[in-house]
């Protein structure tokens, strides 16, 4: 449980469903950026993931979908030194954009009727702007 990645509530994801692959990182470093390999590699297969329920799994899908190659989520994270510190920053970024990508649809917005005093004083401001405008295009003899 405490490699666990805490999506929202209680859906978490195991850290048995991560892949990782590690390569050398660009950036800062010297030397050492040339002889270790600090960037990380997560991915994370959303379609074939046991423990997404369906409809989180499905709205996922959905609203990933560009980031998606074959069901499958990739994120890269190079912007530190360490390879530790940016597997942290990988696990973090993809627990933000499945909690993102699993957050339930917004309510739907109802319009109302826009109160019939209100129209009215909108309507004559409206005039009362127009006349002042006509008289002062008025010629003066």
């Amino acid at each position: 449980m405490p490699d666990d990645i805490r999506v929202r509530g209680l859906l978490s994801i195991p850290e048995s469903e991560l892949g990782w692959r590690f390569s050398r990182s660009s950036g800062p470093g010297g030397q050492h950026v040339n002889t270790s390999a600090t960037a990380a590699e997560l991915s994370f297969d959303v379609a074939g993931s046991p423990s997404l329920p369906e409809p989180f799994r499905s709205r996922a899908l959905e609203r990933l979908a560009g980031r998606l190659v074959r069901g499958v989520l990739t994120i890269r994270a190079e912007e530190y030194r360490s390879q530790q510190r940016n597997r942290d920053a990988a696990r973090a970024r993809l627990a933000a954009l499945l909690a993102e990508a699993t957050a339930p649809p917004p309510k739907k917005r109802i319009p109302k009727k826009i109160p019939r005093g209100l129209n009215e004083r909108r309507l004559e401001n409206k005039k009362r702007r127009s006349d002042v405008k006509r008289q002062r295009s008025n010629r003066w003899d």
